[in-house]
């Protein structure tokens, strides 16, 4: 399968454009965002957990990285409320579960470069966060790899940010609120990812907005599509 796999071409998916597929496992769907490969895939997706669902132990070849958008996600390893950001390097493995709450994460397959092995385990009270390049931005670092830069990005109300190149690629999850550009409007929900070289001028409006935010990560794919 291949799904938004030209990473030379700018995607946008809304959530009007969700179409959730069962996996596996009962009880657990996903709404696909890009796809390189069938059940074992370079993978982006939200996964959607029932309560009380379970998912069988997998070896994570290539890296997985999740960020938790509601419920409680949990393993062998331990419990990650909402908010909570991971990364689990390649030839780790784990058996995911969820209990009476259920679960949603953001999660991305097969994506690590392969000296990346930090396990990485961030929650919600462990993350600080920092003044952003202009006013009104708050940023909260996750993971930075070589040219490869994870983090959380916080935008208050009215807040305009200059227009810039993505170098090595752009990708964007909207936690919260809408954020804009000149292309259009993007809601909670919404996922963009801009290939290498594109640029925007993004900003907020009165609602402001949360986003993941990962930029450079396509560096190494340029040339492969």
């Amino acid at each position: 399968m291949k799904l938004r796999a030209q990473f030379t071409e700018r995607y946008v998916v809304q959530p009007r454009d969700y179409v959730w597929v069962t996996s596996p496992a009962a009880g657990v769907e996903r709404m696909m965002l890009d796809r390189v490969g069938d059940e074992v895939a370079r993978a982006t997706s939200i996964v959607r957990y029932e309560p009380h669902s379970t998912f069988p132990e997998h070896v994570h070849t290539g890296g997985e990285e999740i960020l938790v958008l509601s419920g409680t996600f949990g393993d062998e390893h331990g419990l990650y409320p909402a908010g909570t950001y991971l990364r689990n390097p390649p030839g780790t493995r784990h058996s995911p579960k969820v209990g009476s709450a259920g679960a949603e994460i953001f999660v991305k397959l097969r994506q690590f470069h392969a000296n990346d092995t930090a396990q990485v385990l961030f929650p919600p009270e462990h993350q600080e966060t920092r003044s952003g390049l202009v006013e009104g931005l708050e940023v909260t670092p996750l993971h930075s790899f070589r040219y490869e830069h994870v983090a959380l990005v916080r935008w208050a109300p009215q807040t305009q940010f200059s227009m810039h190149t993505h170098a090595g690629g752009e990708e964007i999850f909207v936690l919260e609120g809408t954020l804009y550009d000149g292309l259009g409007a993007y809601p909670k929900g919404t996922w963009l990812r801009s290939p290498h070289m594109s640029r925007h001028e993004p900003f907020t409006r009165h609602e402001g907005a949360l986003i993941y935010v990962k930029t450079g990560h396509l560096a190494d794919l340029i040339h492969q599509t």
